[in-house]
């Protein structure tokens, strides 16, 4: 398996090298050169695989001679060997043809842990064959850096640097990774939003002595592996719902694109989805170009749904390389569009055939879809996954295909929301418990790149050489 990036002008890579690389060096992102095919029977035999060897069979061809097969199985076994659910991803059902992809039952009880505990086992199977060590950079707009650090915690080739904007992600969201006082991890509360920590990250990435004389590594969803482990649980949940024999569609609470590429990446390996739906709060640049076909910024605005309060949506890029058929100079013309002017269009008839509808969802509808919930299906929600219940059944077309709303967090995580909706305060679980008692360590530092560099350069244990 060959990555290529979505600008064309990196030197390809194989999955060792991308998993340690993360951005491209143009700029870009790492994606497979082809998907690998799998068919009718490849699907229906996972009816009768536990989800750790689910994702064994699935993602061992994206890992070419990278990784050994016995090696790999280790490693999803591991992976979610922690996970309270047995299932790993259960499904509840609300409706009589609508169900919840629950990818909240990992060790920080949002989605991104299914990804990430898998990544955590990846750095270290790759880095101590090789006795080398990583500087881990992220930026977080709540679930993702709290994950990144469970899974990076206390491992000895791994230093990890995560963003998030100061005040702009819930407490329990914060306390989660704040309160984790190991040695290698480091929390930058920055002066601004998520774009602007996500900004900074790539800028990083982008200078090459910077990232090269602290081995810098990616955690979001820049790296592929991330995106890769992803793909697991449509196949697993789509095929507890009759796939291949049926299609199925998904409603994804959409922000940085990176779990809805996931999707889709699964329908192009040979998952029978009829709609992908992409779910946006207030925060619509997603919903206005799947809508309209023009993508461009127009500020971010604080939500109730914070995870989802993005503009510039990383992976976005490689859905766009696909639209253009792998053409590197068209998608680096329309990011250079998206930098120099903020935005830009594309033929609206390169998506009308596609598999994607998209809807938003303003702040009042999401609570009431919180109550409703209740109400009906005696289901408490978190404000992201009611965002994906309210477009994903006003955006359905066939009641007929079952859909699935992937519900990506515990209620738990954002407690006023579901508060103010249903007067019922969700309760974090045992092991959380004592969370707002915990010591939390954390710097804040303004919104200059400069001064987050020198931070992270003065507390990196460096063992290359600039």
């Amino acid at each position: 398996m060959r990555y290529i990036s979505t600008r064309g002008e990196a030197p390809v890579l194989n999955f060792k090298e991308v998993v340690l690389t993360g951005l491209a060096r143009d700029g870009g992102l790492y994606l497979p050169e082809s998907w690998p095919q799998f068919s009718k029977e490849d699907i229906q035999s996972l009816a009768g695989m536990s989800y750790a060897e689910a994702a064994a069979f699935l993602l061992q061809p994206f890992l070419g001679d990278s990784i050994d097969a016995a090696d790999f199985r280790k490693m999803t076994e591991k992976a979610y060997a922690g996970f309270v659910h047995n299932a790993v991803v259960p499904v509840s059902q609300l409706d009589s043809n609508e169900f919840l992809m629950e990818l909240y039952h990992g060790p920080t009880l949002a989605f991104k842990d299914v990804a990430l505990q898998l990544l955590g086992l990846l750095y270290d199977h790759l880095l101590a064959r090789e006795g080398k060590r990583v500087t881990i950079v992220g930026a977080t707009s709540g679930d993702t850096g709290s994950a990144a650090i469970e899974a990076c915690r206390g491992r000895e080739a791994v230093d990890i640097f995560i963003l998030h904007p100061k005040g702009r992600v819930s407490e329990v969201q914060r306390r989660q990774m704040t309160t984790v006082l190991d040695d290698n991890v480091h929390n930058i509360a920055v002066e601004g939003d998520f774009d602007d920590c996500q900004a900074m990250v790539k800028a990083m990435f982008n200078d090459h002595d910077f990232r090269d004389s602290l081995a810098v590594s990616a955690v979001n969803s820049i790296n592929w592996a991330r995106v890769m482990a992803q793909i697991v649980y449509y196949f697993t949940v789509g095929v507890s719902l009759g796939a291949p024999s049926r299609p199925v569609s998904f409603s994804v609470p959409s922000g940085n694109f990176g779990d809805v590429y996931a999707g889709y990446a699964a329908s192009k390996m040979g998952l029978p989805v009829e709609q992908l739906i992409v779910a946006t709060n207030r925060n619509d640049i997603l919903s206005r170009f799947f809508n309209s076909g023009e993508y461009r910024k127009s500020g971010v605005n604080p939500t109730i749904s914070p995870s989802m309060d993005i503009q510039v949506s990383s992976n976005f890029e490689r859905f766009l390389a696909d639209l253009y058929g792998r053409d590197g100079g068209a998608v680096s013309d329309l990011m250079q569009k998206l930098d120099s002017e903020g935005g830009f269009s594309v033929n609206m008839s390169l998506l009308n055939e596609g598999i994607f509808s998209a809807g938003c969802c303003d702040e009042e509808e999401t609570l009431a879809t919180i109550r409703r919930t209740l109400k009906d299906s005696a289901k408490l929600v978190d404000p992201h996954t009611a965002v994906g219940l309210a477009v994903g059944n006003r955006c359905r077309k066939n009641k007929d295909i079952p859909l699935v709303t992937l519900s990506t967090a515990h209620p738990a995580k954002f407690p006023d929301a579901v508060e103010e909706a249903t007067g019922e305060r969700p309760g974090l679980p045992k092991h959380m418990a004592d969370l707002f008692s915990r010591d939390e360590r954390l710097v804040d530092l303004p919104n200059n790149l400069e001064t987050v560099k020198s931070y992270i350069k003065e507390r990196a244990r460096i063992l290359t050489e600039a």
